[in-house]
């Protein structure tokens, strides 16, 4: 919807950045930087974005504290089952031991643990100096029984060697026995070591593991920054002020934009006049800004514009319910546009939020009128009253009003006859509608797709019978968006409802954030530099 007010405003944003930007470069006042580019829509996204983020860390982080108070309670239990142990042998050895009565009872144990751990490390400091001890044993008597063995092999005589050779290997494998020993306990060692390696080795991958882990969020980001492109961020050596020359002819091509858009002279010019007061005196140090502060500017601008305070529809039935009375709603418009398919759909609407609309056919000139309106009530299951082709409108309609009093409905949708602003007799006919039926709304239904000329036409139906809201339809075949950004404004009346497709469904209440996201968001938008 609305692609080309889409165009135009994106497009003001690129010429101002322009023009700034050529006159920094004639007084040698700029710099070239690295940087990403994004689309002129994406200054609104980049906030949601944000706050997304903001929720994304603050689960991430719940989820860490949950991670580390887990490991921390397995800790802690840990711990007291081992104090639990020592309690225990501490117990069993304190008959032997004598303690200061002085001492606090946390103090005792403080002490008999102490103790404990003080005793269990004598004992491995007097098994290692034992092992050191067995080793050196065992070295002195292999250099002894070698010492014994070559002094024997000097003294006897040849015919003794084939027994010595026997008594050498016999002492050969008690060498060679002692070396394996010997060679087993290093290998041991070693393994302990290794192990120990790879103990390592596995933290080391368990601590790259968390690192990438926490790392792809970081990554998801940049990749997002880096769909927009890179290059062509500029900043100012000194710094730059928006002046009116920087903006004159740019807002200038603006206000045509907007009304070659079907947007209303009034409308357009409200819309320029905001944008240059907003921008003007601007102090701006990177391209960026520009982009942003004519962002700003235009949705400023434009949600001043679409906002026109009113009650819903809903409300004033809600109202009128609680005084017993039901809501009277009046139809007008010119013929083509979707008046009586809207009634169709508004009736559809209210029936499934709970309430009982009736329908008063009172378009009683039109060829097929009666037919089309009766047509929709059977449809979505609604009363409709209606009398002989030719007949009084008025009537129709009071007779309406009339049964949902007795019948205890909250809801009268009138149809009228469609008729153009300049047929007199049709419209002196209409204020007799409204003078017998006294409605609660007068609705004009305009189509979106006419622009500037359904503008025009409200004003004059409400010159002529004080309209109190608008609803369109057809906005979301809507390209230009003229007629909804400019037919609230024109005639100070809210637009109520809009017609979003052909199907009893396809309608929804107007709401001015839904329309300014509109105005102001897209996927693919023209890229510009921050």
């Amino acid at each position: 919807m609305f692609e080309s007010l889409k165009k135009k405003l994106s497009r003001t944003s690129d010429k101002l950045e322009e023009e700034i930007i050529e006159e920094a470069k004639g007084e040698d006042n700029l710099q070239e930087e690295e940087g990403k580019k994004r689309s002129f829509f994406s200054f609104g996204r980049k906030k949601e974005e944000d706050k997304a983020d903001e929720s994304d860390d603050s689960e991430e982080e719940e989820k860490k504290s949950r991670f580390w108070s887990r490991n921390k309670d397995d800790t802690s239990e840990d711990e007291d089952v081992d104090d639990d142990d020592i309690e225990e042998e501490i117990e069993d050895s304190s008959d032997d031991e004598v303690v200061d009565d002085s001492l606090e009872e946390g103090e005792v144990k403080e002490e008999k643990k102490s103790s404990f751990w003080s005793r269990s490390k004598d004992k491995d400091e007097e098994e290692e100096e034992s092992s050191d001890d067995d080793d050196e044993e065992e070295e002195e008597v292999v250099e002894e029984k070698k010492s014994r063995f070559w002094s024997r092999g000097k003294d006897k005589s040849d015919d003794e060697e084939e027994e010595s050779s026997d008594d050498d290997d016999d002492e050969e494998e008690v060498v060679e026995e002692k070396k394996s020993r010997f060679w087993s306990r290093s290998k041991d060692k070693s393994d302990e070591e290794e192990s120990l390696d790879d103990d390592e080795e596995e933290e080391a991958e368990e601590e790259e593991k968390k690192s990438h882990f926490w790392s792809r969020n970081k990554d998801k980001s940049d990749e997002k920054d880096s769909d927009e492109g890179s290059g062509g961020l500029f900043s100012f050596v000194r710094e730059k002020t928006i002046s009116e020359k920087h903006v004159d002819d740019i807002l200038f091509e603006l206000e045509m934009g907007l009304l070659e858009g079907d947007v209303a002279m009034e409308v357009a010019t409200e819309v320029v006049e905001s944008v240059k007061e907003d921008l003007v005196g601007r102090k701006i140090k990177r391209s960026s800004d520009i982009t942003e502060y004519t962002y700003n500017a235009l949705r400023n601008a434009v949600a001043e514009i679409i906002d026109i305070p009113g009650k819903s529809m809903t409300e004033m039935i809600e109202e009128k319910k609680a005084q017993g009375e039901p809501l009277v709603v009046m139809f007008v418009g010119i013929n083509g546009t979707g008046k009586t398919t809207t009634i169709g759909k508004l009736a559809n609407y209210y029936l499934k939020m709970g309430y009982t609309p009736v329908i008063a056919a009172s378009d009683t000139f039109r060829a097929g009128a009666i037919e089309q309106v009766t047509h929709h009530a059977d449809n979505v299951g609604v009363k409709i009253i209606k009398h002989q082709k030719g007949s009084d409108p008025a009537a129709v309609a009071f007779d309406a009003v009339e049964h949902a009093k007795a019948q205890g409905k909250e809801l009268v949708l009138i149809d009228t006859a469609g008729r153009m602003q300049t047929n007199t007799n049709l419209m002196d006919e209409m204020k007799k509608i409204k003078r017998v039926a006294n409605p609660d709304l007068v609705i004009f239904v305009g189509d979106a797709l006419t622009g500037n000329d359904a503008t025009q036409q409200a004003v004059k139906f409400n010159e002529a019978i004080d309209i109190d809201g608008v609803i369109l339809t057809k906005a979301d075949a809507d390209s230009k968006g003229g007629a909804s950004l400019s037919i609230g404004y024109v005639i100070k009346k809210p637009i109520m409802f809009l017609g979003v497709g052909q199907g009893y469904d396809d309608i929804m209440e107007y709401d001015a954030d839904w329309m300014l996201n509109q105005l102001f968001s897209e996927d693919d938008g023209v890229a510009v530099e921050e």
